[in-house]
């Protein structure tokens, strides 16, 4: 991101820490959670004692990380975000992960430092000054993976049906904007999500960033009949 997209971006989501939690269940359906489940479980699965949660916000999915990992398991959640990090050190379930500010394009850990990095619902963020950026941004995840290690990404995607994308793309321009604003109180947060999601990567598109960003196999699971997916890529 240019510094000054950082900064916008950055404001978007200082407005509205206190109800982003409410507004994804609502928007959702409930199925966020679930979503965040099925990502745990993968990095479960990919084991190790150290993983990550970039773009953490108010911690959901470092969270889901913690209901599943083992004991041993370090895990620490970042963001630049420093309103969206004081919800998530509140929650008292949280109270084992370590929270730190950082922004996702220059992280303050060595090469080769974790076994597992995930990311939920803000990849479209990092994307939102072009391609270059988010291709900067999956290098940065890459380089402090180790070898073996496993990029968990988690975020909205485009139906390969093309009746069922329409129906989601007016879904998400009839509600997110306007549920948004009478909850948070933000037209310009909510304006700007329901701006992002339809112009997102569809599932394969995504899997060609990172296979150029330099992971070495990304496989794919489409979620809700496509309307989300996790991307499980292996440095």
């Amino acid at each position: 991101m240019s510094q000054n997209t950082d900064n916008i971006i950055q404001d978007i989501f200082s407005r509205i820490p206190k109800t982003y939690d409410l507004i994804n269940r609502i928007l959702t359906l409930g199925l966020d959670v679930s979503w965040r489940e099925k990502a745990a479980k993968i990095a479960f699965q990919s084991g190790g004692e150290k993983w990550l949660d970039v773009c953490s916000g108010t911690g959901d999915m470092a969270g889901a990380l913690a209901r599943m990992a083992k004991p041993r398991t370090k895990i620490i959640g970042v963001d630049f975000c420093l309103p969206m990090l004081s919800q998530a050190v509140k929650k008292p379930e949280y109270s084992g992960i370590s929270f730190c500010v950082s922004d996702a394009g220059c992280l303050p850990f060595s090469d080769n430092t974790f076994d597992v990095i995930t990311i939920a619902f803000a990849t479209r963020n990092l994307n939102s000054s072009g391609q270059d950026m988010l291709l900067q941004r999956f290098r940065e995840f890459r380089r402090i993976l180790k070898p073996g290690g496993r990029f968990i990404n988690l975020e909205t995607s485009q139906p390969k049906s093309p009746l069922l994308k329409r129906l989601v793309h007016f879904y998400i321009w009839l509600m997110v904007k306007p549920i948004g604003y009478l909850i948070s109180g933000s037209k310009t947060a909510y304006g700007y999500l329901a701006r992002s999601i339809p112009r997102f990567f569809s599932a394969e598109e995504l899997t060609k960033v990172l296979y150029r960003s330099g992971f070495a196999k990304v496989d794919f699971i489409l979620l809700s009949f496509g309307v989300s997916a996790i991307h499980i890529a292996i440095k």
